[in-house]
Formats: structure tokens, C-alpha cells, sequence
């Protein structure tokens, strides 16, 4: 298998897995060299916990760029997360256009909202800048609220069929080639994920574990790119993703005193043994 080395570009929360925490160790456990770009250090994630510090490194981002050009650093995936500011996201615009080698894929989770609503300290402008990095990824993972926000589509709980596919279709009018649709649920003891590639919709289902987790939209999106980027097709990537993040959550929601995320690493085994990255 080739030796391959993708980029991350997102936030280090200290404590919590989430974003870099656990974009680089699922990765790795991929086979892929992992670099980092961090947007901002925190001592842990903002959900659930009773504060936290936060040092913005925005500033520090084009100085490391400028830093990688000189060396002629190259990157064969660029994976983004979440993004601060509108700012943070001009200038990963300028990474991509610049690191991102001949052939390379960018992948990009637009993390900015959810259940209906965006993050906090998140507003429409920051939604356009979005919209301008999604234009330029070969692959978009947005969940249905994001979608929704990235299309000027009213957001709905209840959907159907007839609602999903116009959101794919006006996705791929924003300019990216695939698009990969999360927690997509036409019944209420299942979700799912769509595949929407060169005109074609693929639907995966899985069964749906009641209460959420912090963290697994990091999880899916980092297993994804990691079978992605090895070779392994968006469909079958996204089957690995969701397999992955599915058996994480049931091997946490027993344990009260996890709350603040998923206990992802005693099955990295599970997510290298599908990559194949050993074979």
C-alpha cells in the first residue's frame, strides 16, 4: 500500500476527542502520514463542560503555509474540520490552492450547525465563507442542517426521499463532486448515510443508537478520509465510516462517566482490519 501524507486542518481540543485528537490517531491508524494545521488550542471541547481556555492561532495559520512553501512541503489529501471565522477559512483556501499536490483530494466537513441551528459564534457570513470552501472540495460531508444552511433550503425534521434528493442535487450545484449526506433517517430505528457520485444516489442504513455522543461527526469524517485517501471507494468508504463510528458509540453509551466523547481507540483494530492497511 503507498505511503501517503494527508493534512488536517481543525481545532486542538485538549480534552474531549474531538477534531485533531481524533483526526489523528484514526488517520494513523489508517497507514496515512497526518499532519496538522490547528486553528485554535482548547483546554477541552465546549459541550457539557463548565468552561474552558481558548487560544486563537488564525494569525499563526498563513505563517506555517508560508513556512511549508519554503520547504516544499506537499500534501496528497487535505482533510478540514471545524473552522473558527470566516478568516480561518480564506485561509485554508490559500492552503489548498497551494499544498494540495496534482491529483490530491480535498475533503471538507462544513462543521457548523446541527438539530436546525448553528454553532455558537457562528452567523450568516461565516455560512457564505463556507460556501466558497465547499466550491472548491472534491468531497463534502455535511449532516442535513448544514445542508440545509449551505442551500438556503428550510430545514425540516421530518423528510422524505423527494427532500434528500434536492438536497444532493443543489450540493453538487455549489461545485463540489461528491457529496456524502449524514444521519439521514427515513424511520426512527435506523439512519443512514447518502452517496451522491456522478449523478448516482447510494443509501447506506444502519441501525440507530438513542442518544447522541460527542465527537462522532470527527470520527465518521476521519475513518472516511482514511479509507478514502488508501484507495478505497466514497461508497465503500462511507460503509467503513459509519460501521466504525456505530460500533464506537455502542462501546460508550453504557459508561455514564464517558460522556464526553467516544471510546474510539480500543477499536482501532476494527477500522484498520476494513481499510486493509495491513494486507
Amino acid at each position: 500500500m503507498e505511503y501517503k501524507r494527508i493534512l488536517t486542518v481543525q481545532d486542538i481540543s485538549c480534552v474531549g476527542q474531538c477534531s485533531i485528537t481524533v483526526a489523528l490517531p484514526i488517520l494513523s491508524a489508517c497507514g496515512i502520514e497526518t499532519a496538522i494545521l490547528p486553528s485554535a488550542v482548547l483546554s477541552n471541547h465546549t459541550g457539557g463542560f463548565s468552561g474552558w481556555t481558548f487560544a486563537d492561532l488564525t494569525e499563526e495559520m498563513p505563517k506555517i503555509r508560508g513556512q511549508w512553501e519554503k520547504e516544499s512541503i506537499m500534501f496528497e489529501g487535505v482533510y478540514t474540520g471545524y473552522l473558527g471565522s470566516a478568516k480561518q477559512i480564506d485561509y485554508v483556501l490559500d492552503v489548498v490552492e497551494s499544498r494540495l499536490g496534482k491529483g490530491g483530494k480535498f475533503i471538507c466537513d462544513p462543521a457548523m450547525a446541527d438539530n436546525g441551528k448553528l454553532y455558537a459564534g457562528f452567523d450568516g457570513n461565516f455560512v457564505e465563507a463556507m460556501k466558497r470552501l465547499v466550491k472548491c472540495a472534491d468531497i463534502i460531508l455535511p449532516n442535513i442542517t448544514e445542508a440545509c444552511l449551505l442551500t438556503d433550503t428550510e430545514y425540516r425534521e421530518s423528510y422524505d426521499e423527494t427532500y434528500i434528493d434536492g438536497l444532493l442535487e443543489k450540493l453538487t450545484k455549489l461545485g463540489a463532486k461528491t457529496v456524502i449526506l449524514t444521519g439521514v433517517s427515513y424511520d426512527a430505528a435506523t439512519t443512514g448515510v447518502v452517496v451522491y457520485e456522478n449523478g448516482e444516489y447510494r443509501y447506506y442504513k444502519h441501525k440507530k443508537v438513542s442518544g447522541g455522543c460527542h465527537g462522532t461527526g470527527d470520527v465518521y469524517a476521519s475513518a472516511f478520509t482514511g479509507a478514502l485517501v488508501q484507495g478505497i471507494s466514497a461508497f465503500d468508504a462511507a460503509k467503513i465510516a459509519a460501521d466504525f463510528t456505530l460500533s464506537c458509540i455502542e462501546h460508550t453509551v453504557g459508561d455514564k462517566e464517558h460522556w464526553y466523547g467516544v471510546k474510539f481507540e480500543p477499536l482501532l483494530g476494527e477500522l484498520i482490519k476494513a481499510v486493509g492497511v495491513y494486507v
